[in-house]
Parts: C-alpha cells; structure tokens; sequence
C-alpha cells in the first residue's frame, strides 16, 4: 500500500513540474514591441506626421476625360502620283515652245458600219502587260500639268472628269467615282495616335493606305473582229478597258493572282485619251495621243478568251489551266483564223 502512495506521489510531482516548465517558456503579452508607426491614442492621431517612402513604380498617366478626336489624313504630297493628289500647275510655260494642239486634240470619227454589211464578227478578250518592253509607256511616271503620265492615272482623271465607270464588262452597273476609287484601296485605314510633350494622345490621325500606282501593271481589252463587205476591210473596235491589280493581303502579300478594278467604255474614253500624249523614247517631240496608239495597235496583248468556236464561254485559262504555253499557242490560232478568213474572201 505504501509502494502504491509513493508512485502516485511521484508522478503528481513530475506533472506538476512539466506544467511550471511549460508556462515559463511562454513569452508574455507584456512584452511584444509596440509599432512605431502606430498612434498612442485617437486624440494624438491627427498629429502624428508618418514619412512617405518614394514608390520604385512607375506611375501611370491618368487619361483625358475628353473626347479624343479623329482626323482623316489626306496622304497626297501634291506630287501627282498618289490617287487623291491634287496637281499644282506649272505658273510659267514649261516648254521651249507654246504647246496647245494637244489640248485641241480630238478623236477621228468612226465609220460607220451598217448591220448588213457586217457579215463576219468575232468578240476577243486581250490581256495587256505594262511590263513588257514595247507597253513601258503605260508606266511612264512624269508629272505634267494634267497629272502623272501614267496610264492608270489617266484613267482615274477621267473618271473624276465624269466618265463612267461600271463594275462589270457588260456595262450593267454604273459606279459612283467614291467607289470606283475605292477599288484600288488595299485594306482598312490605319489609326496613329497623335501625343503632345507630356505623352497624353491629343488625337487619332486615319491613314488610308493608298496604293502605288505601279502595282496596277495589267489592262485588259474587250474588243470586236468585224468584217465590212462595204469597204472590204476588216475593223477592230475596242468596247471596253479595264485595269487590274494583284490581290494582296493586309499584311502586303501577294497571292499570286488579280483583280478587276472596273470597266470603262471606250467611245466614252475617247476624247479624253486624245488629249494624253504618250511617252517617245526616240523623240520627245513627236508623241502621239493614246488614242492613236490604240486605233493603230501599237501595243503588245495576248489573248484571254475569244466567241471562236468556245460554245460554253470559257476563258482559255479555264481551258488549259496553268499551261501557260498552249494559253499563248491558241491565241495565237484564233488570230491566224480570223487572218485566213479576210484573206479567203480575195480571189488573185
């Protein structure tokens, strides 16, 4: 009885002793360090005055609570060369000798055709590539008093000058000059911020992005073969001009392929390719208008499609794909048939 006293007295003794241990390494409340940027009480709190330590981020500028306006931009130097360029005009006479016949200049009047005396007629679709050395003229870049020289700029001079372009080669749908300009846009305008001194965006200018005009490289022709008996003499007629340019995305990559602009008629062009001259590389002096080079067919073309046995109006690329070869070869079938055919009806 006594052994079992005595281990109970122990054991009593050594809890007691853990518990004391325990509390005395607890640290007291009493003694944690007060806050020096803390207040002693709510009165002293309005005059307590704390350091502001600089901030090592950069503070952002607040944006104006003001409308920010938007500017159109027009991108013409008044060079003459852009498609919304105004030309500014010589102020003394920019030749050795006073040049006004070319502003006289009128196109020669066709003869008349009856419809029964047009026994033969054949309809031909022409391609014609300003970079070929014979049509290098239709990129002849000299800025005159009636604008850059070249053939797509005359074009677009015609066109504010009234004539009437169509959106296709039928001749159907009429387009206002705004959307027959806008053919040649390439993507959407883009938006620059305009900042002042300080960095704050006072405006946002629009760029349209203009294209250049020697990217307009291809012409096609739409024109009629046709067989008078009055005179004995076969005519070519051009119905239609229409300028093209290659398809690119908005990153300014070629796809390899073109796009019609629109259609202009040619009697209605006439006059006013008669009073453009073209580009002589052997004598400035004796230019002809555009519109003798092309009653004279003083350019090189190939053909795109012709009514010449073609029952289902196909295209000679819709025929022979890629063969760029037999596209050539079969043009130049369909000229050598309509040859024959004029010189069939002469008997030696």
């Amino acid at each position: 009885m006594n052994k079992i006293f005595l281990s109970f007295v122990l054991i009593v003794s050594f809890l007691s002793i853990e518990v004391v241990q325990a509390q005395q390494k607890k640290k007291p409340l009493t003694n944690k360090r007060p806050s020096t940027r803390r207040a002693s009480s709510k009165a002293d709190k309005s005059n307590v005055v704390v350091p502001v330590q600089p901030s090592t981020q950069p503070q952002t500028q607040t944006k104006p609570t003001t409308s920010i306006p938007y500017v159109y931009v027009n991108q013409s130097s008044g060079s003459g060369a852009g498609i919304n360029d105004t030309v500014k005009v010589s102020l003394r006479n920019d030749n050795a000798i006073e040049r006004n016949l070319v502003k006289d200049r009128t196109p020669l009047v066709y003869k008349n055709i009856r419809e029964d005396d047009a026994v033969y007629k054949q309809r031909i679709w022409r391609e014609i590539d300003s970079r070929e050395k014979i049509n290098l003229p239709f990129r002849y870049s000299l800025i005159e008093d009636n604008g850059s020289q070249r053939f797509i700029s005359i074009l677009i001079n015609a066109i504010k000058n009234g004539v009437t372009a169509f959106e296709d080669e039928r001749f159907t749908t009429p387009l206002t000059v705004q959307q027959a300009l806008g053919t040649l846009a390439s993507g959407k305008p883009d938006t620059i911020p305009v900042s002042d001194l300080d960095g704050n965006v006072i405006k946002y200018n629009i760029m349209s992005k203009e294209p250049s005009l020697d990217s307009v490289y291809k012409f096609k022709l739409k024109e009629e073969v046709v067989f008078d008996k009055e005179t004995s003499r076969l005519y070519t007629r051009i119905l239609g001009i229409a300028p093209e340019m290659p398809i690119t995305l908005s990153d300014g990559t070629s796809l390899g392929q073109m796009r019609t602009l629109f259609w202009l008629y040619y009697p209605d062009l006439r006059s006013t390719l008669a009073k453009y001259e073209v580009y002589n590389p052997k004598n400035f002096g004796a230019r002809m208008s555009w519109e003798d080079l092309f009653e004279s067919r003083m350019f090189s073309s190939y053909i795109t499609k012709t009514t010449l046995d073609n029952p289902f109006d196909q295209s000679l690329k819709e025929k022979y794909g890629k063969n760029t070869l037999f596209i050539l070869l079969e043009g130049d079938a369909v000229k050598e048939k309509i040859f024959n055919y004029e010189q069939s009806l002469w008997s030696y």
